[in-house]
């Protein structure tokens, strides 16, 4: 069975009434920070927070009878995992996922609540995959890919006809890639639709299985690793897929773990959209300047999925706030006498600077007992803005030292 472009918009008939049409916008910022136009491609607002659903529920309506009766079992690292659940609870059908012991809580909570029935194991989507192909074998249920299916791959690619249908004049589209089905299924249609267009491809530098895949001209399995962008932290693509990224793919790029956690917290702070790390993947190629040739196109970016863990993000911000120098973290040496902290306090917030926490380590250090060494964390606008108010401890007389 081939996958073409009437077959993704066979799809687009098949999911309309279901999958909403996701928000293409374009970012001022992002634009002028890359030289190009971007567009982003919300598929992180689509039912289910990805765009995982399009497949799912394009491959459920393709089963037969017998095949639904037996029920469905998939391999997810979450985002399809939620997209099969929710498809099989529409047409009644019941669904067993497993997914990795990594897999974000939220995303896990998330299955259940669609209906599914969850079970956990493996570390990574590979492990998971096997157990639920060991599950299939004892009980007969129908098994649905997450990407190496070309009905899975025709609901993805229903996207590409969203994104020229509202901008024909797109140059490039920017893709995560993990097993390779969403790549496979916007490729298709996009370069059926307008041959000139670049695909480009982004995936983790720590588990680049699709562009080792490329090089070797035949699916090559990359060690496990998973990375902040779990969603397509996967070590084999699909053999199906890999035919339709050789055909139609014109650039693979790799991104780190820390771009991938900057452009987290950039969609966070500049386009106020809640990104996990796989939807993250294609502006932190761009931020980091990977791809070339871009200098006044325009550029789509496949934001794919919105499903971040909390406790996740949490951390990212924190982090890219410390460096950014918009956390500061520093010690100061105060002599010990009533008042001497609450005047320090006011000095900082008088300067505009939010103290977060304080600490006093000792009630001496190696001036004697009347000294002690305080630490604080505060919070700041700018990192101009952090170093004039160190500055000006310094200026007053106090000892400061950056932690």
């Amino acid at each position: 069975m081939e996958l073409n472009l009437e077959k993704i918009k066979k799809a687009q008939e098949n999911i309309n009434a279901v999958v909403r049409k996701t928000p293409l916008f374009y970012t001022s910022t992002f634009s002028k920070k890359c030289s190009c136009k971007v567009y982003l491609k919300c598929e992180n607002k689509q039912k289910t927070g990805a765009f995982k659903l399009r497949g799912a529920y394009n491959k459920l309506v393709n089963l037969t009878e017998e095949e639904k009766k037996k029920g469905v079992i998939a391999s997810s690292a979450g985002n399809h995992a939620q997209g099969v659940a929710y498809a099989a609870t529409a047409f009644k059908v019941k669904s067993t996922i497993v997914m990795p012991l990594t897999a974000p809580q939220a995303k896990v909570d998330a299955t259940r609540g669609y209906g599914a029935e969850v079970i956990q194991a493996g570390q990574v989507y590979d492990e998971c995959h096997d157990k639920a192909v060991e599950i299939q074998k004892e009980t007969g249920a129908t098994f649905l890919e997450p990407f190496n299916d070309v009905d899975v791959m025709a609901g993805q690619g229903t996207i590409a006809l969203e994104i020229l249908e509202e901008l024909p004049d797109t140059d490039v589209i920017v893709i995560p890639i993990g097993g390779g089905g969403l790549i496979s299924g916007i490729a298709t249609a996009a370069k059926a639709l307008k041959p000139s267009i670049r695909i480009i491809g982004v995936e983790p530098e720590i588990i680049p299985s699709a562009k080792t895949s490329i090089k070797n001209g035949k699916v090559t399995t990359v060690p496990g690793a998973k990375s902040l962008a779990d969603g397509i932290s996967v070590s084999t693509i699909g053999d199906k897929c890999l035919e339709y990224l050789q055909k139609y793919v014109d650039e693979i790029v790799t991104v780190s773990e820390d771009e991938i956690a900057h452009a987290m917290f950039q969609l966070m702070e500049i386009s106020k959209l809640i990104v996990e790390g796989s939807g993250a993947a294609p502006l932190a190629a761009l931020l980091a300047k990977k791809i070339k040739g871009i200098e006044g196109k325009n550029v789509a970016l496949l934001v794919s999925g919105g499903n971040a863990d909390i406790a996740t993000t949490a951390k990212i911000i924190e982090r890219e706030l410390v460096l950014e120098k918009r956390t500061i973290r520093f010690e100061v040496e105060l002599q010990d006498k009533t008042g001497a902290l609450g005047t320090l306090i006011s000095k900082i917030g008088k300067m505009g600077g939010n103290v977060v926490t304080v600490r006093q380590d000792s009630n001496w250090n190696e001036k004697g007992l009347e000294y002690a060494d305080v630490s604080f964390e505060i919070t700041v606008q700018s990192k101009t803005h952090g170093e004039s108010i160190l500055n000006c401890l310094e200026k007053d007389g106090y000892v400061v030292k950056l932690i």
